[in-house]
């Protein structure tokens, strides 16, 4: 009996632990980046929701595709991604609205994955592409050392830029440091090229999103990406005008000023007023004063 309870014990842990797993599987977020037929970033390091779309118990690149056209590509997943089954494997048949007879690469976290069904996890990065050159297959992966990161306004961030220049005897990608390339950012081009060792500092003038890539005039490579978040810029000073008050907007009332000279001076005008009163009296003297001399000359 003891025996017995404790299968069912153990069964029943079993079955516990299958599906807290499948519970834990069900979703998982990760950052996607798609070049289409023309060698354009469609997806730039976006975030998608990876769910198991087709119901084989794990989360794959596959699930990671159809789910990021579902979110991004205009008629979703029935539109723009498909896949067969082929003598490789699971594969590709159509990739952001592209038909191409099976030319698509894709990468996670910087490394050639081997099959659609590879596994992916919370915060993988996955990037794939449609190949443009479909007769010398000339397309080369390429990737910054980062491909998303917050900065700081006006601070400049240095990336360093390789692409699978060759591959090993094992037919894995050789990555090498790309000089010369053109740098660019939200779609114009800076006038920044990579230096020899692939190295190259972007600075951004205000905040907001940017998404920095590149392109070479002498390799066909996948435009990398770097995203970049930035934040610090200083904030724009307006000049504020006061309103003006009541009294400042009444029309000014004209007010003598003196100048220099003595007729416009009031302590001038003032003495000239006495002089003036000082004549008159001794003038009246005068007069009074010859009266009265008159006078008395008459009466005698």
């Amino acid at each position: 009996m003891k025996k017995t309870l404790s299968i069912i014990l153990a069964l029943v842990m079993l079955l516990s632990l299958g599906a807290i797993t499948a519970s834990a599987a069900d979703s998982a977020d990760i950052w996607v980046t798609i070049a289409d037929k023309d060698g354009n970033l469609a997806v730039a390091a976006e975030k998608v929701t990876v769910t198991d779309t087709d119901s084989d118990g794990a989360l794959t690149i596959s699930d990671a595709l159809y789910c990021a056209h579902e979110a991004f590509y205009e008629g979703g997943a029935a539109a723009g991604y498909a896949t067969k089954n082929t003598e490789y494997g699971l594969s590709l048949d159509k990739l952001w609205g592209a038909s191409n007879g099976g030319s698509y690469g894709y990468y996670l976290n910087g490394a050639s994955a081997w099959s659609l069904t590879d596994a992916v996890k919370a915060d993988d990065y996955l990037y794939a592409f449609v190949y443009t050159d479909l007769v010398g297959w000339s397309d080369k992966f390429s990737t910054f050392d980062k491909f998303m990161g917050d900065a700081k306004a006006l601070d400049g961030v240095e990336l360093t830029l390789t692409y699978v220049a060759e591959y090993d005897a094992s037919y894995m990608p050789v990555f090498k440091p790309l000089a010369g390339a053109d740098i660019y950012v939200n779609g114009e081009i800076t006038g920044i090229k990579t230096g020899p060792e692939g190295k190259a500092t972007v600075a951004f003038p205000e905040n907001g999103t940017f998404v920095v890539t590149a392109k070479s005039a002498d390799e066909n490579i996948t435009p990398p990406v770097f995203k970049a978040t930035v934040t610090g810029a200083p904030e724009a000073t307006e000049e504020v005008t006061e309103a003006p008050t009541e009294a400042a907007t009444k029309a000014p009332t004209a007010v003598a000023t003196p100048d220099q000279s003595s007729n416009s001076n009031p302590n001038a005008v003032k003495t000239g007023a006495e002089n003036v009163m000082i004549y008159a009296v001794l003038a009246m003297m005068v007069l009074l004063f010859g009266i009265v001399a008159f006078k008395k000359r008459y009466e005698k």
